[in-house]
């Protein structure tokens, strides 16, 4: 078993930036590659970025590249979401999960989720 708790949502203005940080706790953190998603109202829940065990290998959904920046340290069994340039349209509950298998787009290859952390994002 892995727990995953999220922390760092909160209200910002467009354009803004917030850090979401997810600590990990249970079985060995680095075995996990790790992904952030996040829910809309109404809307499906999307992919947002992975990242590999090792750090090395970054993945990101196309409508976050370039402004957010998923990273890991392992030594403190955390997982972190940079996320600037913030726009109305990314206002969610966003998520970590972990994987054992491998970075993924696919929220069903995960195993084990947090409880979700609110962002939202004003005009």
């Amino acid at each position: 078993q892995v727990q995953l708790v999220e922390s760092g949502g909160g209200l910002v203005q467009a354009g803004g930036s917030l850090r979401l940080s997810c600590a990990a706790s249970g079985r060995t953190f680095s075995n996990y590659d790790m992904g952030w998603f996040r829910q809309a109202p109404g809307k499906e829940r999307e992919f947002v970025a992975a990242i590999s065990w090792s750090g090395g290998s970054t993945y990101y959904a196309d409508s976050v590249k370039g402004r957010f920046t998923i990273s890991r340290d392992n030594a403190k069994n955390m997982v972190y979401l940079q996320m600037n340039s913030l726009k109305p349209e990314d206002t969610a509950v966003y998520y970590c999960a972990a994987d054992a298998y491998g970075p993924s787009s696919l929220d069903y290859d995960y195993d084990y989720w947090g409880q979700g952390t609110q962002v939202t994002v004003s005009s």
